[in-house]
């Protein structure tokens, strides 16, 4: 019997985003996911994205989010660069 799937938008900014040459994608996955085993599986299917998760920060309908998070279907995940100061 297969698992529910969930369906979750999720958009890049800056250097993930010209890493991956796109600015947002839809994600597949169980129901019940968490935002870090989101990113786990993006990091799975696009290792290059292993060079910019640590410094994310994640954000779930525009509200900032721990990797704990339970993701719904049809949220909008943002993977936001960290902000600098200058």
């Amino acid at each position: 019997m297969a698992e529910n799937q969930i369906s979750v938008k999720v958009k890049f900014f800056a250097a993930p985003r010209e890493a991956l040459d796109t600015d947002e994608m839809e994600v597949q996955l169980p129901e019940g996911s968490t935002v870090k085993e989101l990113i786990d599986l993006m990091e799975e299917r696009y290792p290059i994205l292993r060079n910019y998760t640590r410094f994310l920060n994640v954000a779930v309908n525009r509200a900032y989010v721990g990797m704990q998070t339970t993701l719904e279907d049809g949220d909008e995940v943002a993977c936001l660069p960290p902000v600098g100061g200058g």
